[in-house]
């Protein structure tokens, strides 16, 4: 597995957690637990940017976010 695909995949999960914390169970999230969340986000989009530069890093990390939230599963 490349390290892009490495990337993706966490970036994925860091996304459906995020979600999660957003529209599941719980009534409120805390503020500073989605943040960090947002900041892994950030942080692995540049690690993406050094492998494929800044315009290529940012589409995959929306793509990867859009597909993280429609999966099955995770609809509010």
């Amino acid at each position: 597995m490349s390290e892009v695909e490495k990337l993706r995949q966490r970036i994925a999960l860091e996304c459906q957690a995020m979600h999660r914390l957003m529209y599941d169970f719980a009534a409120v999230s805390r503020h500073e637990i989605i943040a960090h969340h947002y900041d892994a986000i950030g942080a692995y989009q540049n690690q993406l940017e050094l492998l494929v530069g800044n315009v290529e890093a940012s589409l995959i990390t929306a793509e990867t976010y859009i597909k993280a939230i429609e999966a099955p599963g995770l609809q509010p």
